[in-house]
């Protein structure tokens, strides 16, 4: 692991009020390995025997049943995965794989365990982002039950608009068919619904959205703050 990836590492919330020895001993053991695009880094069912640090690239955490897949996440630079399962020290529920290039820091899960025991700061902080995960994915689970899927794309489009400063015009942060998954849709469904928004405010170029009306488009989504929060957007810290 280089150097100047501990600075950036300890910004982290889940790293911040620990103590620096402590911090130094859980880095100690960990490094930064490359991955290509579209390399499947880790399984679902497999032991997690390490937390994943996002340094640079994107990752899809994803999840498969049968014949079926869906997107779960995507997570970028700087930020972790999979946090839950090295605590517990159980398989991961999801798998991961690279969206393009990627640099990750892969810090051993029983050291991640060994010091939660012995740093109250590095305990607590474990627990609300733990906390902040399980929560994150309540709301979405909300969404997917109670809205239809025109009400979920509209919901998307005005949080992603907050998250960027209420701008009117914005790229789109995944593609689209991950974004549909993450939505709970096929990609046909998807793309109808956003056509169906044309009418209440909202225009597509290629991977820009861009909002012509927010208070047409604020009467489809109905958004709520025990659903929405502060921006479903797919991005996780951790899970």
């Amino acid at each position: 692991m280089r150097d100047e990836d501990k600075p950036e590492i300890r910004k982290l919330p889940l790293f911040r009020d620990m103590t620096g020895e402590n911090f130094e001993t859980l880095t100690r053991a960990a490094y930064a390995q490359s991955f290509p695009a579209q390399l499947e880094m880790i399984r679902q069912g497999e032991p997690a025997d390490f937390l994943h640090v996002v340094m640079e690239g994107t990752v899809e955490l994803f999840s498969g049943w049968r014949e079926r897949e869906t997107t779960m996440a995507v997570v970028r630079p700087v930020s972790s995965f999979i946090l839950a399962a090295c605590i517990k020290d159980a398989p991961y529920l999801m798998s991961a794989r690279t969206i393009e290039k990627c640099r990750i820091v892969m810090i051993p899960a029983k050291d991640l365990r060994a010091t939660f025991r012995t740093d109250p700061d590095f305990a607590m902080s474990t627990i609300s982002e733990l906390a902040s995960c399980y929560r994150s994915v309540v709301r979405h689970t909300k969404s997917l039950k109670l809205r239809s899927s025109r009400e979920r794309v509209a919901a998307y489009v005005l949080c992603q608009s907050r998250l960027t400063g209420n701008a009117a015009s914005f790229i789109l942060p995944m593609e689209k068919r991950l974004l549909a998954s993450f939505l709970g849709m096929t990609p046909e469904n998807f793309s109808r619904a956003v056509k169906s928004l044309q009418s209440d405010g909202v225009a597509v170029d290629g991977m820009r959205i861009i909002i012509t009306n927010f208070e047409a488009l604020e009467a489809v989504a109905g958004l709520d703050a025990l659903i929405d929060g502060f921006g479903i957007s797919g991005e996780l810290n951790s899970a």
